[in-house]
């Protein structure tokens, strides 16, 4: 590995995505992208009383999916990095409980996916690992309950909120060759531009992935046509026409290379769910899913995935702070 910027770090040595599953909820499966999952849920209950022990096993059964793909066993991942929104990451705790691998519990809000594959890769790059497990959920009714109010209130929803997906994503890094190569990471500062509203993740996040995708510009010497595709978490509609807007006056255009999960998840007209989607399981499932199998299907060579976080909790918004925010930046290339 090496530096090549204050925030970019190239991986040198071989890592390879060698394979990935994703598993989404019920309201998911009605989207456009219903065939692109490993599974969709018929219950988003799981079979569990409560929601937190729903999302937990959600992402337990998104980590022996990938495992059962790949053909590995437990004790072949030298690290599992996993998390969620649930306070002290309870999804991922509670779902690693149960497997034996080595884990370090990750939190960067909505973008722990991208924080869970840059790290997996430093740790391979690096050679202190030869396979990480790469996992991350979220839950509708989780997300809900914790950061705005409980299914029972039925409070009007803003049209600038964002539908909190229900869903996990495991990614199995490897030294071996795999279906796509990870080859650059741009780890993120925190931003806050004074945003409070809890209803407007969109604008809230978009600063911090300018300032990320900047920076990984700037370090790797690309520019948005070098890539097929630069996808970002769950920034929804309101998130992406601002950072097309901005990044238009710094002059760079993404008209025709940005998407964002959060679009594509959901069908914003029919499923009603105003500025798209969001959530750790947000990025998580579209990439391991959708974004996989178009790389397998040749359609994309070269990406930018980028998925970004929130970082407040409902406390220190009612208590007059803004939000913060971050976003991590992962380059992956299919080779041949």
């Amino acid at each position: 590995m090496s530096r090549i910027g204050r925030q970019t770090i190239k991986i040198e040595r071989p890592v390879y995505i060698r394979e990935t599953a994703a598993i989404v909820g019920v309201k998911e499966g009605e989207g456009p992208l219903s065939e692109e999952f490993d599974e969709v849920l018929t219950d988003d209950t799981l079979g569990e009383k409560t929601w937190e022990k729903s999302e937990s096993a959600l992402q337990k059964k998104a980590a022996y999916k990938a495992l059962d793909k790949a053909g590995m066993k437990q004790d072949e991942i030298d690290y599992a990095l996993a998390g969620d929104l649930i306070n002290q990451c309870i999804g991922a705790h509670y779902s690693m409980r149960d497997m034996d691998i080595p884990f370090l519990g990750l939190y960067g809000a909505c973008s722990t996916m991208t924080e869970s594959l840059s790290i997996g890769s430093m740790l391979i790059g690096g050679g202190f690992a030869n396979n990480v497990m790469c996992l991350t959920s979220s839950h509708f009714c989780t997300a809900e309950k914790q950061f705005r109010n409980p299914l029972e209130y039925g409070g009007q929803r803003t049209p600038s909120a964002q539908w909190t997906v229900t869903g996990s994503g495991c990614a199995i890094l490897s030294a071996e060759k795999g279906m796509a190569r990870i080859t650059a990471v741009t780890s993120g500062k925190v931003i806050d531009k004074g945003i409070n509203d809890l209803s407007n993740m969109g604008a809230a996040m978009a600063p911090a992935a300018i300032d990320t995708l900047l920076a990984h510009f700037k370090a790797t010497n690309t520019k948005p046509q070098d890539y097929d595709l630069i996808l970002t978490g769950d920034l929804g509609h309101i998130g992406s026409d601002i950072i097309i807007d901005l990044m238009q006056k710094e002059g760079y255009d993404l008209r025709n290379i940005h998407n964002d999960c959060g679009k594509l998840i959901f069908d914003r007209e029919k499923q009603d769910t105003h500025a798209g989607g969001s959530g750790c399981g947000c990025c998580a499932s579209v990439l391991c899913g959708h974004i996989m199998k178009e790389i397998n299907r040749g359609k994309l060579r070269r990406m930018l995935v980028m998925a970004t976080g929130a970082l407040m909790n409902p406390m220190i918004v009612q208590q007059g702070e803004s939000i913060p925010c971050i976003a991590h930046a992962v380059e992956i290339e299919k080779e041949g």
